[in-house]
């Protein structure tokens, strides 16, 4: 009788992978598994408002290239600029990696852009730009997500700031 053998999730890392890898690995392990958040939680439904409400006038549609979603994606004078809303700025270095990640896409793909971070409850927008560190990074973040998603199980459960209002909070705190 053959072995039983785990098999190892297929899945590309997408910019949510990104953002929760800068929050908590733990989370990037649950989503590479596909076991889902709690859905009625009411901070996601305040962030699926807030992205739903905000910018329509530069917002058609999510626009979908390969493993990305961009929320915003629009032309300045000085080219292309890529959007993404957060209902807050309290995460700022993940969603700094995020956009990051999705202009580094771009650029593999021949399309050079400059990303804005949105914060509309806040009224605040950060530009980030890609540099070679930050591509350096995000090469780390990549590799790291890689090895969380062929771990047996999840890592460890670690109480941080993000723990308060996660959708995941049952499966770690329960």
């Amino acid at each position: 009788m053959e072995e039983f053998k785990e098999k190892k999730p297929e899945f590309s890392v997408t910019g949510t992978l990104i953002w929760y890898y800068f929050c908590c690995p733990r989370e990037v392990w649950l989503m590479v598994h596909q076991i889902n958040p709690d859905e009625d939680n009411t901070d996601l439904d305040l962030g699926r408002f807030i992205q739903e409400t905000t910018y329509i006038q530069d917002r058609q549609k999510e626009i979908e290239i390969g493993n990305i979603k961009l929320d915003i994606v629009r032309k300045d004078s000085g080219g292309i600029v890529v959007g993404e809303v957060k209902k807050s700025s309290r995460f700022l270095k993940s969603a700094r990696m995020q956009l990051a990640f999705y202009l580094f896409e771009l650029k593999e793909r021949g399309v050079t852009a400059k990303g804005q971070l949105l914060f509309p409850k806040e009224k605040k927008k950060e530009d980030v730009v890609l540099n070679k560190q930050t591509e350096q990074d995000l090469a780390l973040a990549v590799e790291n997500i890689r090895g969380i998603a062929i771990m047996n199980k999840p890592p460890p459960p670690v109480r941080i700031r993000i723990c308060a209002n996660c959708a995941y909070k049952e499966l770690c705190w329960a």
